[in-house]
């Protein structure tokens, strides 16, 4: 069993900053983790991921160049800088963790994870 809580969510002005946190308790943190986002009336979108070592990211065409995904595996914590925010932005961001060792082929879709945290809220405003 994994427990993911997130944190660092609010309201932002648009080309404004935030950083959102997971907190992953439960078992070893060797395992790919990724955010998500959904805004209301859309489907969950993939945002960002980064393997169990922390070598690798993966970021959604959306996002590139102003997010930045990073984890500590001391702290048992995954980071999303998030950078130059648009009101497009604005959802509910949720963090994902992959025990079930996928690909990274799966990292970019909902059906790749197993576990999901309650998500937390982003608005920007313009």
């Amino acid at each position: 069993q994994v427990q993911l809580v997130e944190s660092g969510g609010g309201l932002v002005q648009a080309g404004g900053s935030l950083r959102l946190s997971c907190a992953a308790s439960g078992r070893s943190f060797k395992y790919a983790m990724g955010w998500f986002r959904q805004a209301p009336g859309k489907e969950r979108e993939f945002v960002a991921a980064v393997s169990w070592s922390g070598g690798s990211t993966y970021y959604g065409d959306s996002v590139k160049g102003r997010f930045t995904i990073s984890r500590d595996s001391a702290k048992n914590t995954m980071y999303l800088q998030m950078n130059s925010l648009k009101p497009e932005d604005t959802a509910v961001y949720y963090c994902a963790a992959d025990t079930l060792l996928g690909s990274s082929g799966t990292y970019y879709y909902t059906v790749g994870y197993d576990y999901w945290g309650q998500g937390t809220q982003v608005t920007v405003s313009s």
